[in-house]
C-alpha cells in the first residue's frame, strides 16, 4: 500500500483561508508558507482549510481529458497511445494498468483518505471553540472518507481499511477487509456524516446531510447486485468461479432480499428528503419534446451557463458535485476543448459510438432500428429530445463557427458531400468536422459524432480559448431515484418502480411505459443508460449488473454519411445541409483498427499494481491477474 507520511505542511492555503505572513518577520525560523501540524487544530480557519484539502481528491470529477465514458459502450476516445486500448482491448495486467485516473488510482484514493483520518482523529481533540465548526469539519471528514473507499470498493472489490494514521516507523503491509466488512464502514461513515451535518449550512460542492443519504443508497445498491452475490456471480463467471477468496469480491451468503430492502429503504430517504432538489419530476404527463430538451441540457448545465433559454433552477438536481470558478481548475474547464468538434478547432476526445446513439428511442417509445427503412433514412429525425441535447450529429445546429470557417449556418458537417466548384465541376467534399477536415485534419471524431452533453452552448463561448464553469455531478437526485426503482423491481414492487421510471421519462418528453417483470427490468436499464449518460455510471453499471460482455465488449460501431444530390440538384460553397437537394445515406460501419474491444471476465475488477503486491506482501491479487 502506498501511504504518504510527512508533516502537516498547509502550503498556499494561507491566501484561501484569509490568513497572511507579516513580511516583516523575517526572523521567523518556520517558513511563512508553512503551518505545524499542532497548530492546525488550535485554529478553525486552519481547520477548515486542512479538511478543504482533502476535497482536492476529487480533482477535476469526471472532466479529465480521458472521460470514463471511453471505458464503456458510450464512447470511444479518438485519440491513440493514451492507455485506454490497454484496458478497453483486455490487456490489462498488475504491470500494465493502462489509464488510471486520479479520481480512482491507489495511491491517490489513500493519500485522501490518510488525510481524513488525520482529520477525524484530531478533531477530536481540537482546541478551537467553535463547537458547529468542528461538527461540521468531522462530518464532512467521514463522508470524504465514505466517498473514496466507495471509489476503490466499486473498481476494485474490497480493500484493506485504514481508520487510523500510521506513524512512520510502523509495519504497511495489511490484509484486504471482506467485502462486507468494506460495505458496513462505508455505510457506517455515511451515517456519521449525516448526523454530523444535519442542519449544517455549507456552500455548494461541499458534503452535505442528503450528499451522505445518497451515496449510502449507491453503496448499498451496488452491494445487492449481482457481482457482489457470489453466488449469482459464480454462476455467471467462470474467472470468478475460480477465484479461492471471494470474500474479497462480494457476499459469499446471507439474504440478498435483505441487501435489495436496505438498498430501498436508503434510496428513498433520498427521494423523501430531497423532494425539493428533484427538478421537474413531479410531473403527470410528458412535456413536449422542445421542452424535454430544455430541461435536459438545462440540468447538465446545472445554472453554470451564461445561456438565457435554459433554467437555471436544474441546478438543483446536483446534491454532490464538483464546481468550477475562473479562479480554480484551469483544466477542469476545458470540456469544450477536450471534447467538441474539430471544425472549431477542438479535440474530439470521448466521441459517442453508434452503439449509443442506436439506444435512443422514437418519440413514440419505440425502438430504433437500422432494419426500418424509414429508420435508416433519416436516423436522426424524431428521436428521443435527451439524443438532441446529448449528441452532435451530421447536421445538427451548434456555435457560430471560428472566422478561418465558411459555415454560416453553423451546423456539424460528418459527411462527404457532393458540391461543384467555382468551374462548375463535381467534387466530393469532407465536412469541417471530419478527419479530413480543410480546418483541421487531425482531431476529428473517428465515429461520426460528437459529444454534446456538458460543452456549454453559450455562443459567446469559443471552446478552444474559452473556459466553461460547468460543474461535474457526482451524484444528482435522479440517480438515487433510479437506486430506489431499481431495488423496487428487485422487491416485485412494479406498480411503485413503474410510476417513478415514468416520472424521469415525461421530464424528458417521453410517454409512459407500461411494462412489468423482466420488460420492466430491461426498460429501466435502458432508461438509466440513456438518463446517465457520461455521467460515470455505465462502467459501474455494465459490471455490477454482469452485462459487460455484452456491453462493453462490442466492437465499436461508427457511422458514415454520404450526401448525394437528387436530380436537377447542386449546391456550391459553403455547404449547408439541406434535404431538398441531397439524399443523405447513413451506413453503420464496425470498425476494429483503432481499438479492437474485448470484453475478459477479470476486467470486473482492477487488478492491483504489481508495485503494490511487492510493497504488501499481505495483499491478495484479484481474479485473473495470477499470470
Amino acid at each position: 500500500m502506498k501511504l504518504k507520511y510527512k508533516s502537516i505542511i498547509l502550503i498556499a492555503l494561507l491566501t484561501a483561508t484569509g490568513l497572511s505572513s507579516c513580511d516583516t518577520e523575517f526572523l521567523d525560523v518556520t517558513p511563512p508558507t508553512e503551518i505545524q501540524a499542532d497548530e492546525v487544530w488550535k485554529d478553525g480557519a486552519l481547520a477548515e482549510g486542512f479538511v478543504t484539502g482533502i476535497y482536492a481528491g476529487l480533482q477535476q470529477g469526471g472532466f479529465s481529458e480521458q472521460m470514463l465514458a471511453s471505458l464503456t459502450d458510450e464512447a470511444v476516445f479518438t485519440h491513440t497511445g493514451r492507455n485506454i486500448n490497454t484496458v478497453n482491448e483486455g490487456s490489462l495486467s498488475p504491470s500494465n494498468l493502462g489509464w488510471v485516473d486520479d479520481t480512482y488510482g491507489w495511491g491517490p484514493m489513500y493519500t485522501r483518505i490518510r488525510a481524513a483520518n488525520l482529520a477525524i482523529a484530531n478533531l477530536q481533540t481540537s482546541t478551537f471553540t467553535d463547537e458547529t465548526l468542528k461538527a461540521r469539519l468531522k462530518g464532512e471528514a467521514y463522508f470524504l472518507r465514505a466517498y473514496y473507499y466507495q471509489q476503490l470498493a466499486r473498481y476494485y472489490g474490497a480493500v484493506p481499511l485504514i481508520k487510523k494514521v500510521y506513524a512512520l516507523n510502523e509495519d504497511y503491509s495489511v490484509p484486504r477487509n471482506t467485502w462486507d466488512e468494506c460495505i458496513q464502514a462505508i455505510v457506517s461513515d455515511c451515517d456519521s456524516a449525516a448526523l454530523l451535518l444535519d442542519g449544517k449550512t455549507l456552500v455548494k460542492g461541499r458534503a452535505s446531510k442528503i450528499a451522505a443519504q445518497a451515496l449510502k443508497s449507491r453503496v448499498l445498491l451496488y452491494a445487492a447486485s449481482d457481482l457482489h452475490d457470489i453466488p449469482t456471480a459464480k454462476a455467471k463467471s467462470a474467472v470468478i468461479a475460480a477465484y479461492p477468496n471471494p470474500e474479497f469480491l462480494g457476499y459469499i451468503s446471507g439474504d440478498r432480499k435483505a441487501r435489495w430492502t436496505a438498498a430501498q429503504a436508503a434510496a428513498k430517504a433520498v427521494v423523501d428528503a430531497g423532494a425539493g432538489n428533484a427538478y421537474k419530476l413531479n410531473l403527470t404527463a410528458p412535456v413536449s419534446a422542445a421542452a424535454g430538451k430544455l430541461n435536459y441540457i438545462s440540468i447538465a448545465m446545472a445554472g453554470a451557463s451564461a445561456d438565457k433559454t435554459l433554467d437555471p433552477s436544474a441546478a438543483s438536481e446536483i446534491l454532490f458535485g464538483r464546481y468550477f470558478t475562473p479562479s480554480l481548475g484551469e483544466g477542469a474547464r476545458q470540456t469544450g476543448l477536450n471534447n467538441g468538434p474539430n471544425g472549431y478547432h477542438n479535440w474530439a476526445g470521448n466521441t459517442p459510438i453508434g452503439t449509443l446513439v442506436d439506444d435512443y428511442e422514437l418519440m413514440d417509445g419505440t425502438a430504433f432500428k437500422w432494419t426500418n427503412p424509414a429508420h435508416a433514412a433519416a436516423p436522426y429525425n424524431n428521436r428521443d429530445p435527451r439524443f438532441y441535447a446529448t449528441v452532435m450529429y451530421d447536421g445538427a445546429g451548434w456555435k457560430p463557427r471560428p472566422s478561418d470557417a465558411k459555415d454560416p449556418a453553423n451546423q456539424i458537417q460528418t459527411g462527404a458531400y457532393d458540391l461543384l466548384d467555382d468551374k462548375g465541376a463535381l467534387i466530393n467534399r469532407k465536412g469541417l468536422d471530419t478527419r479530413s477536415s480543410s480546418i483541421e485534419d487531425w482531431n476529428g471524431s473517428r465515429t461520426g459524432y460528437y459529444m454534446r452533453k456538458f460543452i456549454d452552448p453559450n455562443p459567446a463561448l469559443y471552446d478552444n480559448t474559452d473556459r466553461q464553469n460547468i460543474p461535474w455531478p457526482f451524484i444528482r437526485i435522479t440517480e438515487s431515484v433510479f437506486n430506489y426503482i431499481e431495488a423496487s423491481i428487485e422487491l416485485g414492487q412494479d406498480a411503485e418502480a413503474l410510476a417513478w421510471l415514468n416520472k424521469i421519462r415525461f421530464r424528458a418528453g417521453m410517454p409512459a411505459l407500461k411494462v412489468s417483470g423482466a420488460a420492466l427490468k430491461d426498460a429501466y436499464r435502458h432508461e438509466r443508460r440513456i438518463e446517465m449518460a457520461y455521467e460515470e455510471q455505465r462502467y459501474h453499471d455494465a459490471r455490477r449488473w454482469m452485462i459487460a460482455k455484452e456491453t462493453l465488449g462490442r466492437p465499436l460501431e461508427y457511422i458514415n454519411v454520404l450526401g448525394k444530390f437528387k436530380p436537377g440538384k447542386s449546391m456550391k460553397e459553403p455547404y449547408h445541409y439541406d434535404t431538398d437537394v441531397y439524399t443523405y445515406t447513413y451506413t453503420p460501419i464496425v470498425e476494429k483498427s483503432h481499438e479492437n474491444r474485448t470484453w475478459a471476465d477479470k476486467m470486473y475488477f482492477r487488478p492491483f499494481s504489481r508495485d503494490e503486491i511487492n510493497r504488501n506482501a499481505k495483499l491478495v491479487q484479484n481474479p485473473g491477474y495470477d499470470k
